[in-house]
């Protein structure tokens, strides 16, 4: 079932389901988008500000594209991003993590000279099975009006 601009409530909140990070996901993702040694090599990754293995931030951001599409929230809408403001890593985000997604409508308008479509502005948490927040971004998103 489609889900319209005007079905979204600013203030309204939501939460996805779970995903866990295996050590392979984690060293695959970042063997073949972000190969730093932090990320791969487990002594260099000790030497590291980080003490330890840790996941690339794109896996996290990805991981928290799919946590938000499998959820349903946007429904088919046929939404199109535009953008991600003020996006932050703010803890890191280890092998055996498992995250999930807090998400609330902050703004939403139509779209200026268009009586079918407007936009959606979300904000969004990533956190971890700590309830840390790990990853925070604001999602711009052109959404479907109904039409009258």
């Amino acid at each position: 079932m489609a889900r319209y601009l005007d079905e979204f409530a600013v203030g309204a909140t939501f939460e996805t389901g779970t995903m866990h990070i295996s050590d392979a996901e984690s060293r695959a993702f970042a063997e073949q988008f972000d190969p730093q040694s932090f990320h791969l090599d487990e002594e260099a990754a000790k030497a590291s500000l980080f003490r330890g293995l840790v996941s690339s931030g794109w896996h996290t951001a990805a991981i928290t594209m799919r946590l938000i599409v499998d959820s349903g929230v946007l429904r088919e809408t046929g939404c199109i991003g535009t953008g991600v403001d003020d996006l932050r890593w703010l803890a890191p985000v280890k092998p055996g993590d498992t995250l999930r997604i807090r998400g609330e409508i902050i703004d939403k308008a139509p779209w200026p000279g268009s009586n079918s479509r407007g936009t959606l502005r979300v904000r969004l948490h990533t956190v971890n099975q700590d309830d840390i927040v790990v990853m925070s971004q604001i999602a711009n998103l052109i959404v479907p009006m109904r039409l009258a």
